[in-house]
């Protein structure tokens, strides 16, 4: 993989398919794949039940697990070996800006901008979107019983946050793919096209265009 890419992350919205292609990037390359926290979130449930009384705790949990774990990466100098992460640190903030208040937004940032002046940013960033709709059929598809909460609306409101976000992303090189029809699972040449693609990208903002 050479020495440009040491550090990979993936994101986007519930269901899009971050971990899995994490788990077959790493497994091809050589690499180490990185979850989140593997620590539960004891207030995710709720969250789904109750958005509005339960999101600051649920964010904060996310917020100080996912630090830690970033900490953990760039004090251990696990860069020495290519890493690839289902989640970028910013995840947080997305999901912040949708799920808290005007009051809570104020203090989470500050504690935000505090944390992440401390972490590695990566070589490259993988935008996973899909249409919302499609998005709903997949969480329902596997059948995760507190997932079975998530409405349209959300899913809108979040893949709407994350477009936004990543509109104008210029902290670091960013691949965009629309996994809508794009299926690197189940179609080996889908998935050869976007490994070419990552391992080809050199800087700026890149648009994957399904062939």
């Amino acid at each position: 993989m050479g020495n440009i890419l040491k550090y990979v992350a993936v994101d986007g919205p519930i269901g899009v398919g971050k971990t899995t292609l994490v788990k077959m990037l790493a497994e091809d390359l050589n690499g180490k794949a990185v979850f989140e926290p593997a620590e539960k979130n004891p207030f995710l449930p709720e969250f789904y039940k109750d958005r509005k009384k339960n999101a600051f705790k649920t964010q904060l949990f996310f917020l100080l697990n996912r630090y830690q774990q970033q900490l953990e990466l760039k004090q251990r100098g696990l860069f020495d070996t290519s890493i690839f992460c289902d989640y970028t640190f910013a995840k947080d903030a997305i999901f912040a800006q949708i799920n808290l208040s005007d009051d809570e937004k104020e203090l989470y940032q500050k504690i935000y901008n505090l944390l992440r002046a401390n972490l590695a940013k990566p070589d490259l960033v993988i935008y996973l979107r899909a249409d919302s709709k499609v998005l709903l059929q997949r969480i329902k598809n596997r059948g995760i019983e507190y997932e079975r909460l998530i409405s349209q609306d959300y899913l809108d409101k979040l893949t709407d946050a994350y477009n936004k976000f990543f509109l104008n992303y210029q902290e670091t090189p960013l691949l965009v793919v629309d996994t809508t029809s794009t299926n690197y699972i189940n179609r080996s040449e889908d998935y050869a096209y976007l490994k070419k693609e990552i391992l080809n990208h050199r800087g700026g903002t890149i648009h994957l265009i399904t062939r």
